[in-house]
């Protein structure tokens, strides 16, 4: 039998079993949900090592950042999800508008039904179990796909699934585009998609042929303003963590840096300092530190540095960092000036330790460049309050933070997502279990004589003459 007739098939022979669970789970309670999640809780924080182990494994991430970027957001939704979950499934009110009077209604919350979340390698424990966390909040069973490019991460999250769960209620397909492209051909209710706006669309085009919801969580070109009335200093160290942080390779990383021209030299020397603090406090290289991330494969390392140096061959310039070492693949936080629009730093997301910076003269001047390009995923501003908020009024981003950079992603009660090229539909706490719920209305009428008794045919004088009241006074 063809190797990939017979994938297909068991793939679709599980889809069909969590089919059958999908609607068991539709009258699943708040308790039965909450024990799931308990259960996935009590297996991260028994099995903390193994996944520090394994992201180290992948692409060097240390142990710390591993803790902060990894577990800590996936038990911080988890707890969220069980301290909230109870009142996020009670079905809501919803006022009666005169028009209806003598009805009631409110809306209910249920399922939607089998979900496929496809994930990918910068965050890949983070990023795949976050979303089952809020699947499993709303009662949806679930079939993962990490991603191939992380083997050790994603070998551990099968093996966790696989204590968990039974196949039928969530379940993990590993391997490479192909399996993607056999899931993405089945009937799934819901897609939550992790990645490219490239792959995006690919997805959404998928879901389609069977007009099922996604959820996109895409990424972009991130802005980071800082104005001439900021705290120079205080911004440059939360750019440079935000920015170098997973060695950049982060959806909502700093993507580049608009800064007003009086500040451009200050702004560098304090980036550089923040650098060397947090890479390098001992003067022996950045290259020995146990606290920044590799690049993720080969192919990303090229990447990058075609993109360094088509930058320099075009006129910018390194005000500091620049070395590389393919064999360990690894790329200097890397800071450069004299940017310019032709450059491929300037048109596509960079997602790695290289931070353009371009000066602006008004803040409108700033705020227009933002406008030429796709919606980011998020926006940064440092400065007054007034500048502030006429780059929020006048801008459009998935989420903007004040004053500090990437700390959003770790607040519960946020939506987290982009807008337009940057994401469809929101996660995290409440949104991500609205994310994979349907919320149905529910509307009780009165037996008997009502007010739409007077509505029926035949529409005689008295019929009209109330229809034409509904239109000019409801």
């Amino acid at each position: 039998m063809d190797s990939d007739v017979s994938s297909q098939s068991h793939f679709a022979h599980l889809l069909q079993l969590q089919q059958q669970t999908a609607i068991l789970w539709r009258t699943s309670t708040a308790n039965e949900r909450l024990a799931r999640l308990k259960q996935l809780s009590d297996w991260i924080l028994k099995n903390q090592r193994s996944i520090q182990t394994a992201l180290w494994e992948d692409f060097k991430k240390p142990e710390a950042e591993t803790d902060l970027s990894e577990v800590f957001p996936v038990t911080s939704e988890i707890n969220h999800a069980k301290k909230h979950l109870k009142a996020w499934m009670k079905s809501t009110k919803a006022s009666m508008p005169m028009a209806m009077f003598g009805t009631s209604s409110h809306i209910q919350f249920e399922p939607k039904g089998c979900a496929l979340i496809i994930s990918p390698w910068n965050y890949p424990f983070n990023l795949t179990i976050g979303p089952l966390v809020s699947a499993i909040a709303a009662g949806c069973p679930a079939i993962l796909k990490p991603s191939e490019l992380t083997p050790n991460t994603s070998a551990l999250i099968a093996k966790m699934v696989a204590e968990l769960f039974k196949p039928e209620e969530v379940a993990v397909c590993l391997g490479g585009i192909e399996v993607s492209q056999e899931l993405l051909a089945l009937p799934f209710d819901h897609i939550f998609f992790t990645g490219s706006p490239k792959i995006g669309k690919i997805i959404m085009e998928k879901a389609a042929k069977h007009l099922a919801s996604v959820t996109l969580e895409l990424g972009g070109k991130s802005p980071t303003i800082v104005t001439s009335t900021a705290d120079i200093a205080d911004a440059a160290k939360k750019i440079a963590f935000g920015k170098f942080v997973n060695s950049g390779q982060t959806c909502i990383a700093p993507d580049y840096i608009l800064v007003h021209e009086s500040k451009k030299e200050h702004l560098i020397a304090e980036l550089i300092l923040a650098v060397r603090d947090m890479y390098d406090p001992a003067h022996v290289g950045i290259e020995k530190s146990p606290d920044l991330a590799r690049i993720i494969d080969n192919r990303h390392f090229n990447r990058i540095s075609h993109c360094l140096q088509d930058a320099l061959e075009k006129g910018a310039k390194i005000e500091f960092g620049g070395r590389k070492n393919e064999k360990d693949l690894f790329i200097e936080p890397t800071i450069l000036s004299g940017i310019a629009g032709e450059m491929v730093i300037s048109e596509e997301e960079i997602f790695g330790p290289l931070m353009p910076i371009i000066t602006y003269r008004s803040i409108q001047e700033a705020i227009d460049y933002i406008n030429q390009k796709p919606k980011p995923l998020a926006l940064y501003i440092f400065g007054s309050t007034g500048e502030t908020k006429e780059v929020l009024k006048k801008t459009s981003a998935g989420n903007a933070v004040i004053d500090d950079c990437v700390l959003h992603f770790l607040h519960n009660n946020l939506p987290f997502g982009g807008i337009g090229n940057s994401g469809i539909g929101k996660s995290h706490g409440y949104f991500g279990f609205l994310a994979f719920s349907h919320e149905k209305g529910v509307l009780k009428q009165r037996v008997g004589f009502n007010n739409a008794t007077l509505l029926r045919p035949p529409y005689g004088l008295k019929t009209k003459k109330i229809i034409g009241s509904l239109i000019k006074w409801f």
